[in-house]
């Protein structure tokens, strides 16, 4: 049998020095079992940096990995100089150039940093995260120099270099050694004070032959300690991300881990030392001498021949790798049998738990117990015919088929009851509207599906509720839907239809210019076509007519046939003005093949690049409007009421037509979740801060554009790597910082608002999870800069526009 092949490796150690200015006793890589470091370089060569970025590109290309993540490390990476990180950074950039996304970071106790490395790292986009025990008492009992000296003065010192406005971009977080001899509280405020965009607390490394201490023979004494934190940091409102608490959380709902110490997520990532040797992960320094060795280097193997080594090879199996102890524990999917290195038991290495399962399975089942009485998980109304699944995925901001197509069951349900409701309006003496009625409720028995087609067309809603609130007569939409009816049936049916304007509407049909005078069409269908007689005009249209050219009368609506997805282009419904921009006239021929070429390549792209929205659009997104606008402008809107349609003006490119698609049917998901939940108070009158307005907006607004966003956001984080030539990805890149940006500081403003309901809250704090997940992805230092930058402009504008207002 055939081996199955692995996955791919995406995240790199690379060290860049072997040695390290300070003397920490809980170091793994000096004071743990492996001894490998003494005969390895101080420093990395040149030679080995451009063949490890050769090696790194070959393997990204093979595996056609979006993005490439790469930590500089050591020892102390600071140690390597200027001169020897600008080359690191420079042969990774070199070789992935065209290839992946270049996620470049650097792990460091910041005793050296100081503001040369930081306009480097500025320069070259290199994220820094920093060493710190907590306050100076608990990070002094570790993290000294070998004199004894403390390092604590030196790394404040460089954490407040990095809260510089100019230098805050490059701020990846803060990670913490758990000792539990510290002070839980006294740590975590410390770290806390700091503003960290991240907090990692690790578990001290240890293995069964060497344990980790716990005082007093206490059982959990280190699930005792992440506890008092956990709590702290949730009454605080969980004010910064903890990789740990985060990844518990995840891991609960069924998402991957963030961390490799948790979860069933199989490793991948590899280490390469100063000698160009691949190591496994340095974690497994703690278990014995020699442990991470793989007696690979980058001259003589590639990446996949690391995968094939039997110690990368043990930790891609899930639960299957793991000891029977821990594959029937009730918190397997959380805790994932604990670090793999915490496993090791001379004897029978690493067929063990961890030897911090007790506090593991303590950490988990506490935080989950806990989640369950304070939090009830996001309820699916009644009303709403969506699993729980089905709600998480909307307010990530996705939904796929089946999610989207039990949306469009609500939207039916709804037009379903306001047709009954329109029924109630039909008088007495309305004879038209009466025969119409009665025609359609043969009709829902006789032809139901047929009828349903109909009902669902996005217009029908608009229709009415301009009926119900006194705007229009309910007779003509009557008999529109049942002429569209029969004809979907092919049912030798007669309708007598009230004209507008001189034009018979048949909904998702097309309609049939009459010209002024008439005033009623009788519409017969057949097998072949249909008639239409309007006075002494009679009208014989065959049912394909009109599609390929022009003709006089008869104006079908087109259709795209996309693979898997078809969609209507509706230039002729005269109900279609409902998205606040001018209707395009009915497109001629050589615009009608425009339109389809270009949603050929939206489609693909979407496809391709966007497989977490095209489910969801095929299957819900069912007519697109022309709007009328300057030619390449990227004009679009939706109607909260038109479910399943969307109005744009044709930009200039598919992928501009494919980021307006993805955009608008966000409106159109989120308008049909509020159909049925209130995520807002709409009695708040208040405006809030959008970041991409100048003007403020009403809290649903405000929802709606952030929902939107995150499509948006998507998009551009996808072409920054998959566009045709380099000047357009490092627009898509600048564009994906601009909008990440912004988005999340629509979430911060969202749930900052006080006016989202209990399910609003628990709705937007999942977008923000979305949103969240994309900061720490890699971009240049320059778009990172502009992308702060204007932001704080914006912003600054804002407020002194509102303060304007108030004087």
């Amino acid at each position: 049998m055939d081996r199955p092949t692995p996955p791919a490796l995406s995240q790199f150690v690379l060290k860049v020095h072997s040695r390290c200015d300070l003397a920490c006793d809980h170091c793994y890589v000096y004071e743990h079992a492996d001894t490998s470091w003494r005969g390895r370089p101080r420093a990395v060569s040149e030679e080995i940096l451009a063949q490890v970025a050769d090696r790194i590109a070959e393997h990204a290309r093979r595996h056609r990995l979006p993005t490439v993540h790469v930590v500089l490390h050591g020892g102390e990476p600071l140690l390597a100089g200027p001169g020897r990180l600008r080359r690191a950074a420079e042969e990774l950039q070199r070789a992935l150039r065209h290839v992946s996304a270049l996620d470049l970071r650097m792990h460091t106790n910041g005793v050296l940093l100081d503001e040369e490395f930081c306009e480097l790292f500025l320069e070259l986009g290199i994220k820094v995260g920093v060493s710190l025990d907590g306050d100076k008492v608990s990070n002094d009992r570790h993290r000294r120099y070998a004199d004894g000296r403390s390092s604590h003065a030196k790394v404040i010192r460089a954490v407040e270099l990095l809260n510089r406005p100019r230098y805050r971009p490059l701020f990846a977080g803060l990670l913490c050694t758990i000792d539990v001899e510290n002070d839980p509280l006294a740590v975590y405020d410390a770290l806390v004070a700091l503003a960290p965009p991240r907090i990692d607390f690790l578990l001290p490394h240890a293995t069964w032959d060497t344990p980790p201490p716990r005082p007093g023979g206490a059982a959990t004494p280190y699930a005792d300690w992440l506890d008092a934190i956990y709590r702290r940091w949730d009454a605080a409102g969980r004010p910064v991300p903890v990789r740990i608490f985060d990844s518990v959380l995840r891991t609960l709902r069924g998402e991957a881990s963030l961390t490799e110490s948790l979860g069933l997520a199989p490793a991948d990532l590899v280490v390469i030392e100063t000698d160009g040797t691949f190591e496994q992960a340095d974690s497994l320094k703690t278990s014995y001498d020699g442990a991470p060795a793989t007696g690979m280097d980058v001259f003589t193997h590639s990446l996949d021949d690391v995968l094939q080594h039997p110690g990368m090879l043990a930790r891609q199996q899930g639960a299957e790798q793991l000891c029977a102890q821990c594959r029937s524990c009730p918190v397997v999917q959380s805790c994932g049998g604990g670090l793999y290195a915490h496993r090791y038991r001379s004897g029978n290495a690493f067929d063990n738990p961890s030897v911090f399962c007790p506090d593991l399975l303590a950490l988990v089942t506490t935080i989950r117990d806990r989640e369950a009485a304070v939090s009830a998980p996001m309820p699916t109304p009644a009303q709403l015919p969506v699993e729980q699944d089905d709600l998480e995925a909307l307010a990530a901001g996705f939904g796929g088929a089946g999610t989207v197509t039990r949306l469009a069951a609500a939207q039916l349900d709804i037009n379903q009851e306001l047709l009954a409701a329109v029924s109630e309006c039909v008088a007495l003496s309305d004879r038209d509207g009466a025969a119409a009625w009665e025609l359609v409720t043969h009709l829902d028995a006789e032809a139901p599906a047929e009828l349903d087609a109909v009902l669902a067309h996005p217009y029908t809603r608009p229709w009415a509720l301009g009926v119900l609130e006194g705007r229009a007569a309910p007779a003509a939409g009557l008999a529109e839907i049942a002429a569209a009816t029969a004809l979907r049936a092919r049912l030798e049916r007669s309708v007598t239809v009230p004209l507008r304007d001189g034009v018979l509407r048949l909904p998702g049909l097309g309609s049939v210019r009459l010209g002024a005078g008439a005033e009623h069409a009788e519409v017969t269908g057949g097998a072949d076509g249909f008639t239409v007689r309007a006075g002494n005009r009679r009208l014989d249209i065959g049912w394909h007519e009109g599609l390929d050219g022009p003709t006089p009368h008869w104006h079908p609506v087109r259709l795209f046939e996309g693979e898997g997805w078809s969609v209507a282009i509706e230039d002729t419904d005269p109900l279609r003005d409902r998205h606040k921009w001018p209707v395009a006239e009915r497109l001629a021929a050589d615009e009608a093949k425009l339109w389809a070429e270009d949603l050929t390549g939206a489609w693909s792209l979407i496809r391709r690049e966007l497989p977490a929205y095209a489910d969801g659009v095929a299957a819900g997104l069912g007519l697109i409007t022309p709007l009328h606008a300057p030619h390449g402008s990227n004009v679009s809107a939706a109607c909260k009421e038109a479910w399943g349609a969307i109005g744009v003006a044709r930009p200039a490119s598919p992928d501009r037509l494919a980021l307006l698609i993805v955009h608008e049917f966000q409106h159109v998901k989120l308008a049909a979740v509020l159909d049925a939940v209130d995520l807002y108070d709409k009695t708040d009158r208040n405006l809030y801060y959008a970041p991409w307005r100048d003007d403020p907006r009403p809290i649903g607004g405000l929802l709606q554009g952030t929902y939107a966003h995150i499509a948006v956001t998507d998009f551009w984080r996808v072409r920054r790597t998959t566009a045709d030539d380099a000047a357009q990805r490092s627009a898509a890149e600048a564009e994906f910082a601009r909008w990440r940006q912004q988005t999340a500081e629509a979430v911060e403003e969202l749930l900052g608002s006080g006016s989202l309901t209990d399910l609003g809250q628990r709705f937007v704090g999942r977008m923000g999870e979305t949103v969240c997940g994309w900061l720490d992805e890699p971009v240049s230092g320059a778009a990172l800069t502009a992308a702060v930058g204007s932001a704080r402009r914006h912003r600054t504008a804002w407020k002194a526009r509102v303060e304007g207002r108030a004087e």
